[in-house]
């Protein structure tokens, strides 16, 4: 057995590792459909508050991270479906807001080692209690997903046409933002609050390139994310370097492979 597979905290680190490559880009693929990439980005710095804010009290963060992610999510859900026109603007408002919040109350730690942690990802600090935590929520998450995969599918084209279907649309939307939420939080200890809506984003991108279906993209964007963090992680335990960071960059080096097999199949060599 590989010396990285040794360790107990290796082992729980390619555990949560791999779950989140699963499901980050499999819900990427429908937020990407749907054009609705930032909101990924702006809920990691909402999380990031509510982290701080657990570090600060003393309370399990990944908890109240979930909690600030939820409450923003039904928050950019409900300003997004009433006010679409200013829908982008909103989610701008809301991640400084996010930020601000989070800059204060990591300001205001006796110790902001640990934050760092929750910023670019660690390998040491996933914990057993982590496990308890990611593992029931992901398989509630692909439950949800799967339950609801061709209503969430027809929500990704169209919601007009969705709701003409008869689709409960205002439902679905709610689920799908809290998975979102769920998802961003139960990421960052691996990713990092900086860096998670790039693993949701970037190996749907890479897939985009080559898929030519549907399910296709999906199966492709997964397969792109759990690569990405394996290689990611190995790399950054013989590396020392930061495995938020390293997964982000591996994820890109996929998605310029991607560009060049697509490259080459239009000139008709692949």
């Amino acid at each position: 057995m590989p010396e990285v597979f040794t360790y107990s905290f290796m082992q729980r680190t390619f555990l949560v590792g791999n779950i989140i490559a699963v499901i980050a880009p499999l819900i990427g693929v429908f937020l990407i459909l749907k054009r609705l990439s930032l909101i990924g980005n702006t809920i990691s710095h909402i999380a990031l508050a509510g982290v701080a804010m657990g570090l600060l009290l003393g309370i399990y963060p990944v908890f109240l991270a979930i909690l600030f992610s939820v409450l923003a999510a039904l928050g950019i859900e409900k300003i997004r479906s009433r006010f679409n026109d200013y829908a982008e603007l909103s989610l701008s408002i809301i991640l400084a807001a996010g930020l601000g919040i989070a800059a204060i109350l990591i300001g205001m730690l006796k110790n902001s080692t640990g934050i760092m942690s929750y910023l670019f990802g660690s390998l040491t600090i996933v914990s057993t209690q982590d496990l308890y935590v990611v593992i029931p929520m992901a398989i509630v998450i692909l439950l949800v997903i799967f339950v609801f995969y061709y209503g969430f599918f027809f929500l990704s084209f169209n919601e007009k046409e969705a709701r003409l279907a008869g689709i409960p649309v205002r439902f679905l939307n709610l689920s799908f933002m809290i998975i979102i939420a769920v998802t961003v939080s139960l990421s960052m200890r691996i990713v990092g609050g900086l860096l998670i809506a790039s693993l949701i984003s970037i190996p749907v991108a890479s897939a985009l390139q080559l898929a030519r279906s549907f399910k296709e993209t999906i199966f492709l964007s997964v397969m792109a994310g759990v690569l990405s963090v394996n290689t990611g992680l190995i790399s950054s335990y013989y590396l020392d370097l930061a495995p938020g960071g390293t997964i982000i960059i591996v994820n890109i080096l996929f998605f310029l492979l991607a560009l060049f097999l697509k490259f080459l199949k239009k000139r008709g060599r692949v």
